[in-house]
């Protein structure tokens, strides 16, 4: 039931973005160019609150910020749901494969508790 429900939340948000893009006639502005930027500039704004934060207050952001936060994460999840969906690209299904390809390139025997790049061991 969890897998049927998150792929019809992605197919909405990617149905409501193709709407939303339509009714402004903006499918001329998003091409996959202009979305991948358009991408990067929102986790550039995502990072910003974190800059020049410890490690700790990284994790116990203040109210305001993490409402800030949020917003920022949804951004990026709704320029990345609306960029797969440009491509033509299933990003479930893309995700999934590369959890797949990481677990066989990270086997937990090998790096549990590392931080050490697959090639490096």
């Amino acid at each position: 039931m969890n897998m049927m429900r998150e792929q019809s939340d992605l197919t909405m948000l990617r149905d409501r973005l193709r709407a939303f893009a339509a009714e402004r006639d903006w499918e001329q502005f998003h091409s996959p160019k202009n979305l991948s930027m358009a991408l990067m500039v929102e986790v550039a704004e995502l990072m910003e609150h974190f800059q020049w934060l410890t490690e700790a207050q990284s994790s116990e952001l203040p109210p305001k910020t993490q409402q800030e936060v949020s917003e920022e994460l949804a951004d990026c999840l709704l320029y990345l749901v609306r960029l797969s969906d440009r491509l033509g690209v299933d990003l479930k299904a893309a995700a999934l494969h590369k959890l797949e390809k990481n677990a066989a390139k990270y086997p937990t025997d090998r790096v549990r508790g590392s931080s050490k790049k697959y090639s490096e061991y």
